[in-house]
């Protein structure tokens, strides 16, 4: 399975996918983005089974990654990967088509219970 991570820090999406790998999904191949006008790049050539996005990222943010993505394939699986996780930011991220929102700081655990329904 694929999966693309799209953060502004390269220390981040590092940190996210050793999270992954600790939480026990180890036969993954990864590719990542450092916005969302990246990760659509990558989303066309990659063509991922899940998305991880962070959600404040200078030239296209993670919202509006989403909803680009969304237009692309409705079906696609992305969750959101952020500091910033207010009630109301999880409300708009799962009206908007996000399967998840896990928080930083984070641990293997948090991916384990958010992707095992989806990975495994």
């Amino acid at each position: 399975m694929k999966v693309l991570i799209v953060d502004d820090s390269r220390g981040m999406r590092m940190m996210i996918r050793r999270a992954i790998r600790q939480a026990g999904f180890g036969n993954l191949t990864f590719e990542d983005a450092a916005n969302g006008q990246e990760g659509l790049e990558k989303y066309d050539s990659f063509a991922p089974d899940i998305i991880l996005s962070d959600w404040n990222m200078p030239v296209m943010d993670g919202m509006d990654f989403l909803k680009a993505v969304k237009r692309k394939n409705a079906g696609v699986r992305f969750g959101f990967v952020t500091s910033q996780a207010t009630l109301v930011m999880k409300q708009e991220a799962k009206k908007a088509g996000a399967l998840f929102l896990i928080s930083k700081p984070f641990t293997p655990d948090n991916f384990k219970d958010h992707l095992d329904p989806y990975l495994s």
